[in-house]
């Protein structure tokens, strides 16, 4: 009964978080129906009340960022600043700056103070995005602000204190750059009182069927074009393909699929060329088992029946030949693999 329970609760936090993702940006955001997600969202939903400080890690374009959106959404803290701060994109020289603001005078070019993004996150949140990219230099004045809510703004002597729930993410293995000495120990162990890992999109290939479909409504409505959906063909080269730019690269090629897209249906031929490269390579490692045994065994024969008749100047006789099969067997399997000569 107490197992049960919990899990009511689990499938009830996992609910309201979603549906306050819904009112907030018209969708529901974090489009899923993987159970890694769900475990996501109900660490997500569950910390969300909480003024804990939490460290989101996954690969880039997981949409850690979506997260730590959801999380604040979900929080007492919804209607105050969510601040976001991304350290891999701003020079090392000027991360202080942006962090924890300027006094005037502070350097050439302040000519007036500068309010950083903590004291813009007061009663808020501050997401700090990639904060394994923070030098050395920096890490023990984030950590007194995270420890205990305190700063100067550069070039001045006044503490600030603010009242601020901080959300950071990473990419990188700071467990690993504890070893190397480029990430301070201690400030990892305040990062990581709370760890949500977003998986790859290879990890939960179930996802990109509804994440298909929900970018092809979003960019069908920015474009004006009547795209209702995607073939089978297509789709299923979606699933044989790793993503390793994650959610980020799935939508990049569903915008540009609908973009070209001709009729209602976004075919193979609307997706980018690299796309049928990628996952024939990676359907003939044999150490690649993603697709199962029928749909490699018919992506090998395909490749080596065109690589004979490449060879062949696309002559049938010749390439049956080369392949040691009855002209006879060759033409019925051209038939049954698709197979037609390039165009010139």
């Amino acid at each position: 009964m107490i197992i049960l329970e919990e899990k009511r609760l689990l499938l009830s936090e996992n609910r309201i978080l979603k549906q306050q993702l819904q009112e907030k940006f018209k969708f529901d955001s974090v489009v899923s129906q993987s159970g890694e997600i769900e475990e996501v969202l109900n660490t997500a939903g569950r910390v969300a009340a909480s003024k804990a400080t939490v460290l989101i890690r996954g690969e880039s374009g997981t949409g850690k960022e979506l997260i730590a959106r959801a999380i604040h959404h979900a929080s007492p803290r919804k209607d105050k600043p969510f601040v976001v701060v991304n350290v891999a994109a701003l020079p090392e020289t000027i991360i202080e700056s942006e962090l924890f603001g300027h006094e005037k005078g502070a350097f050439t070019g302040a000519t007036q103070q500068r309010i950083g993004r903590f004291e813009q996150a007061h009663e808020g949140t501050i997401f700090i995005d990639e904060v394994g990219d923070i030098p050395p230099t920096m890490q023990v004045k984030l950590l007194r602000a995270i420890q205990f809510g305190q700063f100067e703004r550069l070039g001045g002597n006044k503490t600030i204190s603010v009242d601020t729930r901080i959300i950071a993410a990473t990419h990188r293995d700071l467990e690993k750059m504890i070893k190397s000495q480029d990430f301070r120990e201690d400030l990892y162990y305040r990062l990581n009182v709370i760890s949500i890992t977003i998986p790859p999109l290879h990890r939960r290939k179930s996802d990109i069927p509804v994440l298909s479909e929900h970018f092809i409504q979003k960019y069908a409505r920015q474009n004006g074009k009547d795209v209702k959906g995607i073939t089978r063909d297509a789709l299923d080269q979606l699933m044989k393909y790793d993503f390793p730019g994650n959610v980020r690269e799935l939508e990049n090629m569903i915008e540009h699929a609908v973009v070209l897209c001709r009729g209602e249906y976004i075919t193979i031929q609307d997706l980018p060329s690299h796309l049928h490269t990628a996952t024939e390579r990676s359907a003939l490692d044999p150490y690649h088992l993603e697709e199962g045994y029928e749909i490699k065994l018919r992506i090998f024969e395909k490749e080596m029946i065109e690589e004979a008749l490449r060879r062949s100047s696309w002559n049938q006789s010749a390439a049956a030949r080369l392949l040691n099969m009855t002209e006879r067997h060759l033409r019925s399997r051209l038939e049954k693999l698709d197979i037609k000569r390039p165009s010139k």
